[in-house]
């Protein structure tokens, strides 16, 4: 079931990266949907409570969902294409088995321990 679940992430990240494509942005957008979500971690200098929840703020599906949503309802591509970013970010981050953080370490997660 763990290959399933990461193969439906799998194509959900290719599925972004096409959307991107599809949008004609420029190079440098591909390097935010790999690396960009990850300034999330910055809230681990403080503590791992501050870690989670920054972490998760910019890797969970329903906050990139509502992104996007948002900018296609008001007609701006770049706020659409930031909910894009964040929604294939996610599901790469998931394929590799990183998932949303606890409160307590980084490595324990909502799809398991990473490692």
């Amino acid at each position: 079931m763990k290959n399933l679940l990461k193969l439906e992430e799998l194509v959900l990240f290719l599925a972004s990266i096409y959307a991107l494509y599809l949008h004609e942005v420029p190079w440098w957008t591909y390097l935010l949907l790999a690396l960009g979500p990850d300034v999330g971690m910055i809230g681990y200098l403080i503590n791992p409570k501050i870690g989670a929840y920054s972490y998760n703020l910019f890797h969970h599906k329903g906050i990139a969902v509502a992104i996007g949503l948002a900018g296609f309802l008001t007609g701006s591509t770049v706020i659409f294409l930031a909910g894009v970013v964040l929604f294939g970010h996610s599901s790469m981050d998931r394929v590799f088995g990183y998932g949303l953080k606890f409160e307590d370490e980084f490595k324990n997660t909502h799809l398991g321990r990473i490692g």
